[in-house]
């Protein structure tokens, strides 16, 4: 490892399992997003977005992005319908296809699984768009559980849906890891009761991921160390 890719170690907090987030921790997405809205976009008539709103404004689940992309393009809020199909419709057809996995993932993922920690995945993106993606980047087989944006009443950064995640683990908050690169993520944490592992890249909001209060902050997933 580089010396910016230096092991961090975490505290002995008895974990038992870790709840991972998706987009921007795991998978790369932004890409995705691009094209979908584009495709989106063009069909209703109205002009593309750029990379850099995509990036400001993805995280909070994809009603969130169809009614701040609408806006941002001068759209009116009666085609969020049409909107809505449009982007479901052409995201599925594209999932994946622009994306990659981040630097470390996998071998992050199988150090927390060789540590005994059982694994989920609990995504804002909705778990049609969310399962297939991580079957076609070769994740699938880490997660006992995924959960997407629409699995529950509420998202992240609401608490609930890391309580529910913990509730089907079968585990403590306290002794759940969560790992996210997000404020969304680090607010739902902390709600939840979950100590928080961040990692640096991915997308918050074009804020500092280390002006978030974290236990940790990794370059890399496979940086992290539990217990050293």
């Amino acid at each position: 490892m580089t010396a910016a890719e230096a092991p961090v170690c975490l505290p002995d907090l008895n974990l038992q399992a870790a709840i991972v987030d998706l987009d921007g921790t795991m998978v790369d997405t932004l890409g995705d997003f691009v094209v979908a809205l584009g495709l989106t976009l063009g069909e209703l008539g109205l002009p593309a977005v750029d990379r850099a709103f995509v990036e400001r404004t993805v995280g909070k689940g994809s009603e969130h992005l169809l009614r701040r992309t609408l806006a941002q393009v001068g759209g009116e809020a009666a085609l969020y319908d049409a909107a809505w199909a449009a982007y479901q419709r052409h995201y599925l057809a594209i999932n994946g296809q622009h994306s990659a996995v981040y630097p470390g993932v996998v071998e992050g993922l199988q150090r927390l699984q060789d540590r005994g920690l059982r694994l989920a995945c609990l995504t804002n993106k909705p778990t049609a768009f969310a399962r297939p993606l991580l079957a076609s980047k070769g994740l699938d087989g880490f997660f006992e559980i995924v959960f997407g944006g629409d699995a529950f009443a509420r998202k992240k950064p609401d608490p609930l849906p890391l309580q529910e995640t913990c509730r089907a683990l079968g585990t403590a908050p306290a002794a759940t890891l969560m790992v996210g690169d997000s404020r969304n993520d680090a607010e739902a944490a902390r709600a939840a009761g979950c100590p928080l592992v961040l990692v640096s890249y991915g997308y918050n909001h074009g804020e500092p991921i280390r002006d978030v209060p974290a236990l940790a902050w990794v370059d890399r997933l496979d940086a992290l160390r539990l217990a050293c």
